[in-house]
Protein backbone atom coordinates (compact mmCIF):
# COMPACT_ATOMS: atom_id res chain seq x y z
CA UNK A 1 0.00 0.00 0.00
CA UNK A 2 1.15 3.32 -0.88
CA UNK A 3 2.18 5.55 2.06
CA UNK A 4 -0.03 8.88 2.69
CA UNK A 5 1.50 12.08 1.41
CA UNK A 6 2.69 14.26 4.24
CA UNK A 7 1.18 16.96 2.45
CA UNK A 8 -0.38 19.17 5.68
CA UNK A 9 -3.81 18.36 5.78
CA UNK A 10 -6.67 20.44 3.88
CA UNK A 11 -8.27 22.18 6.77
CA UNK A 12 -11.83 22.01 7.02
CA UNK A 13 -14.04 25.28 6.34
CA UNK A 14 -15.24 26.29 9.31
CA UNK A 15 -18.14 28.61 10.20
CA UNK A 16 -17.98 32.53 10.55
CA UNK A 17 -18.78 32.11 14.45
CA UNK A 18 -17.04 28.53 15.21
CA UNK A 19 -17.88 28.55 18.75
CA UNK A 20 -21.86 29.93 18.54
CA UNK A 21 -22.20 26.92 15.55
CA UNK A 22 -20.80 24.32 18.28
CA UNK A 23 -22.88 25.93 21.05
CA UNK A 24 -25.81 25.79 18.31
CA UNK A 25 -25.13 22.25 17.19
CA UNK A 26 -23.06 20.09 19.56
CA UNK A 27 -25.79 18.21 21.93
CA UNK A 28 -23.04 18.57 25.14
CA UNK A 29 -22.95 22.35 24.66
CA UNK A 30 -26.84 22.69 23.96
CA UNK A 31 -28.15 20.58 26.46
CA UNK A 32 -25.70 22.06 29.49
CA UNK A 33 -26.87 25.60 28.37
CA UNK A 34 -30.30 24.56 28.36
CA UNK A 35 -30.46 22.91 31.61
CA UNK A 36 -28.25 25.39 33.54
CA UNK A 37 -30.25 28.70 31.97
CA UNK A 38 -33.75 26.86 33.30
CA UNK A 39 -32.98 27.26 36.41
CA UNK A 40 -34.02 30.82 36.02
CA UNK A 41 -37.84 29.29 35.18
CA UNK A 42 -37.47 26.95 38.04
CA UNK A 43 -36.65 29.60 40.48
CA UNK A 44 -39.09 32.01 39.86
CA UNK A 45 -41.94 29.57 39.78
CA UNK A 46 -40.29 28.32 42.92
CA UNK A 47 -40.24 30.98 45.00
CA UNK A 48 -43.62 33.07 44.23
CA UNK A 49 -44.70 31.42 48.03
CA UNK A 50 -41.64 32.22 49.45
CA UNK A 51 -41.66 34.77 52.22
CA UNK A 52 -39.35 38.33 51.09
CA UNK A 53 -36.79 37.62 53.79
CA UNK A 54 -36.13 33.88 52.22
CA UNK A 55 -35.38 35.54 48.78
CA UNK A 56 -33.06 37.72 50.00
CA UNK A 57 -31.15 34.67 51.93
CA UNK A 58 -31.10 32.81 48.50
CA UNK A 59 -30.27 36.06 46.81
CA UNK A 60 -27.47 36.25 48.96
CA UNK A 61 -26.58 32.55 48.37
CA UNK A 62 -26.31 33.12 44.29
CA UNK A 63 -23.89 36.40 44.90
CA UNK A 64 -21.99 34.44 46.76
CA UNK A 65 -22.22 30.97 44.23
CA UNK A 66 -21.31 33.44 41.41
CA UNK A 67 -18.31 35.22 42.76
CA UNK A 68 -16.96 31.64 44.00
CA UNK A 69 -17.30 30.35 40.04
CA UNK A 70 -15.78 33.38 38.36
CA UNK A 71 -12.58 32.88 41.33
CA UNK A 72 -12.18 29.47 40.25
CA UNK A 73 -13.11 29.95 36.57
CA UNK A 74 -10.09 32.86 36.65
CA UNK A 75 -7.67 30.26 38.13
CA UNK A 76 -8.27 27.79 35.62
CA UNK A 77 -7.74 30.13 32.88
CA UNK A 78 -4.27 31.04 34.04
CA UNK A 79 -3.01 27.53 34.55
CA UNK A 80 -5.06 25.46 31.47
CA UNK A 81 -3.53 25.63 27.94
CA UNK A 82 -6.70 24.11 25.95
CA UNK A 83 -10.03 25.22 25.77
CA UNK A 84 -11.73 22.13 25.65
CA UNK A 85 -9.98 21.30 29.45
CA UNK A 86 -11.20 24.83 30.33
CA UNK A 87 -14.45 24.47 29.29
CA UNK A 88 -14.85 20.92 30.90
CA UNK A 89 -14.20 22.16 34.32
CA UNK A 90 -16.72 25.61 33.89
CA UNK A 91 -19.47 23.53 33.22
CA UNK A 92 -18.58 21.00 35.80
CA UNK A 93 -18.25 23.93 38.52
CA UNK A 94 -21.36 25.69 36.84
CA UNK A 95 -23.22 22.39 37.88
CA UNK A 96 -21.92 21.99 41.01
CA UNK A 97 -22.95 25.31 42.25
CA UNK A 98 -26.24 25.15 40.53
CA UNK A 99 -26.94 21.90 42.52
CA UNK A 100 -25.81 23.74 46.12
CA UNK A 101 -28.04 27.19 44.99
CA UNK A 102 -30.88 24.25 44.76
CA UNK A 103 -30.53 22.73 47.97
CA UNK A 104 -31.46 26.30 49.44
CA UNK A 105 -34.80 26.33 47.63
CA UNK A 106 -35.58 22.87 47.82
CA UNK A 107 -33.60 19.34 48.10
CA UNK A 108 -36.53 17.98 45.50
CA UNK A 109 -35.03 20.61 42.76
CA UNK A 110 -31.80 19.73 43.48
CA UNK A 111 -32.47 16.63 42.79
CA UNK A 112 -34.23 17.06 38.98
CA UNK A 113 -31.29 18.45 38.14
CA UNK A 114 -28.58 16.08 39.03
CA UNK A 115 -31.10 13.37 37.74
CA UNK A 116 -31.18 15.83 34.14
CA UNK A 117 -27.39 16.09 34.55
CA UNK A 118 -26.55 12.35 34.82
CA UNK A 119 -28.94 12.05 31.53
CA UNK A 120 -26.81 14.50 29.27
CA UNK A 121 -23.27 12.57 30.94
CA UNK A 122 -25.00 9.29 29.21
CA UNK A 123 -26.71 10.55 26.05
CA UNK A 124 -23.60 13.32 25.01
CA UNK A 125 -20.20 14.08 25.36
CA UNK A 126 -17.77 16.80 24.95
CA UNK A 127 -16.63 17.27 21.28
CA UNK A 128 -13.04 17.07 21.23
CA UNK A 129 -10.81 19.37 18.95
CA UNK A 130 -11.49 18.71 14.79
CA UNK A 131 -8.19 19.85 13.74
CA UNK A 132 -5.16 18.07 12.40
CA UNK A 133 -2.50 20.55 12.57
CA UNK A 134 0.30 19.11 10.10
CA UNK A 135 -0.52 15.20 11.70
CA UNK A 136 -1.22 12.45 9.33
CA UNK A 137 -4.45 10.46 10.33
CA UNK A 138 -3.06 6.72 9.60
CA UNK A 139 -4.27 3.68 10.26
CA UNK A 140 -2.33 0.67 11.86
CA UNK A 141 -1.19 -0.69 8.70
CA UNK A 142 -0.61 2.39 7.53
CA UNK A 143 2.01 3.39 9.98
CA UNK A 144 3.29 -0.21 9.70
CA UNK A 145 4.11 -0.16 6.10
CA UNK A 146 5.50 3.56 6.25
CA UNK A 147 8.34 2.14 9.14
CA UNK A 148 8.77 -0.65 7.15
CA UNK A 149 9.92 0.50 3.92
CA UNK A 150 11.79 3.64 6.40
CA UNK A 151 11.48 6.34 2.86
CA UNK A 152 10.24 9.17 4.59
CA UNK A 153 10.76 10.85 8.23
CA UNK A 154 13.67 9.29 10.33
CA UNK A 155 11.31 9.96 13.35
CA UNK A 156 7.61 9.39 13.50
CA UNK A 157 5.86 10.79 16.52
CA UNK A 158 2.52 9.42 17.18
CA UNK A 159 -0.70 10.02 19.31
CA UNK A 160 -2.50 6.69 20.47
CA UNK A 161 -6.18 8.46 20.38
CA UNK A 162 -10.06 7.67 21.21
CA UNK A 163 -12.92 9.83 21.41
CA UNK A 164 -14.31 7.76 24.35
CA UNK A 165 -11.24 9.12 26.52
CA UNK A 166 -11.62 12.36 28.54
CA UNK A 167 -8.38 12.58 29.22
CA UNK A 168 -7.49 12.71 25.46
CA UNK A 169 -10.88 15.13 24.69
CA UNK A 170 -9.51 17.61 27.24
CA UNK A 171 -6.31 17.80 26.10
CA UNK A 172 -7.25 17.18 21.95
CA UNK A 173 -5.52 20.19 20.44
CA UNK A 174 -1.89 20.11 21.94
CA UNK A 175 -0.19 17.33 19.58
CA UNK A 176 -1.82 18.99 16.28
CA UNK A 177 -0.55 22.55 17.93
CA UNK A 178 2.83 20.98 18.57
CA UNK A 179 2.99 19.38 15.28
CA UNK A 180 2.62 22.88 13.41
CA UNK A 181 5.81 24.05 15.01
CA UNK A 182 8.27 20.74 15.34
CA UNK A 183 6.75 18.78 12.34
CA UNK A 184 9.89 18.60 9.54
CA UNK A 185 11.15 16.65 6.96
CA UNK A 186 13.10 14.47 9.93
CA UNK A 187 10.22 14.47 12.06
CA UNK A 188 6.70 13.34 11.34
CA UNK A 189 3.66 13.60 12.89
CA UNK A 190 0.66 10.72 13.17
CA UNK A 191 -2.08 10.31 14.66
CA UNK A 192 -4.33 7.06 14.81
CA UNK A 193 -7.80 6.55 16.30
CA UNK A 194 -7.76 3.73 18.38
CA UNK A 195 -11.31 3.78 18.78
CA UNK A 196 -11.86 2.71 15.16
CA UNK A 197 -9.61 0.31 15.08
CA UNK A 198 -9.62 -0.96 19.14
CA UNK A 199 -7.91 -4.56 17.83
CA UNK A 200 -4.49 -2.65 17.67
CA UNK A 201 -4.16 -1.28 21.01
CA UNK A 202 -2.54 -4.60 21.84
CA UNK A 203 -0.39 -4.40 19.04
CA UNK A 204 1.05 -0.66 20.68
CA UNK A 205 0.84 -2.18 24.11
CA UNK A 206 -2.14 0.30 25.26
CA UNK A 207 -4.92 -0.22 27.07
CA UNK A 208 -8.20 1.56 26.12
CA UNK A 209 -9.20 2.23 29.86
CA UNK A 210 -6.74 4.50 31.42
CA UNK A 211 -3.81 4.84 28.97
CA UNK A 212 -5.40 7.10 26.11
CA UNK A 213 -4.04 9.11 24.88
CA UNK A 214 -0.80 7.57 24.29
CA UNK A 215 2.43 8.78 22.42
CA UNK A 216 4.98 6.97 21.03
CA UNK A 217 8.10 8.48 19.31
CA UNK A 218 9.90 5.92 16.50
CA UNK A 219 13.01 6.23 15.29
CA UNK A 220 13.41 4.74 11.88
CA UNK A 221 10.84 1.39 13.11
CA UNK A 222 11.67 1.21 16.38
CA UNK A 223 10.27 2.22 19.53
CA UNK A 224 12.49 5.14 21.73
CA UNK A 225 10.50 6.87 23.87
CA UNK A 226 6.93 6.57 25.16
CA UNK A 227 4.38 8.52 27.32
CA UNK A 228 2.71 7.35 29.58
CA UNK A 229 4.85 4.31 30.39
CA UNK A 230 3.74 1.24 29.08
CA UNK A 231 3.20 0.02 32.83
CA UNK A 232 1.18 2.77 33.40
CA UNK A 233 -2.13 2.48 35.21
CA UNK A 234 -4.89 4.91 35.58
CA UNK A 235 -5.85 5.81 39.05
CA UNK A 236 -9.89 6.28 39.63
CA UNK A 237 -11.57 9.43 39.24
CA UNK A 238 -7.99 10.85 37.59
CA UNK A 239 -7.09 11.55 33.79
CA UNK A 240 -3.57 12.58 32.48
CA UNK A 241 -2.26 16.08 32.00
CA UNK A 242 -1.15 16.05 29.11
CA UNK A 243 0.21 19.49 28.21
CA UNK A 244 2.91 21.14 25.83
CA UNK A 245 5.62 21.44 27.94
CA UNK A 246 5.99 18.04 29.32
CA UNK A 247 5.64 16.47 25.54
CA UNK A 248 8.08 18.58 24.46
CA UNK A 249 10.30 17.67 27.41
CA UNK A 250 9.68 14.06 26.99
CA UNK A 251 10.18 13.57 23.49
CA UNK A 252 12.64 16.19 23.84
CA UNK A 253 10.96 18.37 20.65
CA UNK A 254 13.75 21.32 21.30
CA UNK A 255 16.50 19.01 20.42
CA UNK A 256 14.99 17.34 17.32
CA UNK A 257 14.47 20.64 15.81
CA UNK A 258 17.43 22.09 16.53
CA UNK A 259 19.33 18.99 14.86
CA UNK A 260 17.13 19.72 11.62
CA UNK A 261 17.70 23.49 11.56
CA UNK A 262 21.74 22.88 11.67
CA UNK A 263 21.81 21.02 8.55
Amino acid sequence: MEAPSQATPTPRKQPPIPWLNSMATEPFYLLHLLALFSYFAARTAACQDLSTDFSHHLLRREIQAVLALSVLLAMKFVKEENWEGFIADGIFYAKGFLLAVCLVIDYRLSLCYLFAFVVIFVVSQQPPYDGLGSCTELTPFQLESILAEGNTSRYWLIELRASTSLSWVRSSRTFAELSNVYSNNNLSFGVIDLGRYPNAASLFGVSLWGQIPTYILFDKSVEAVRFPDITFEAKPFSSLNISKRLLCEHFELDRHLVEYLSK
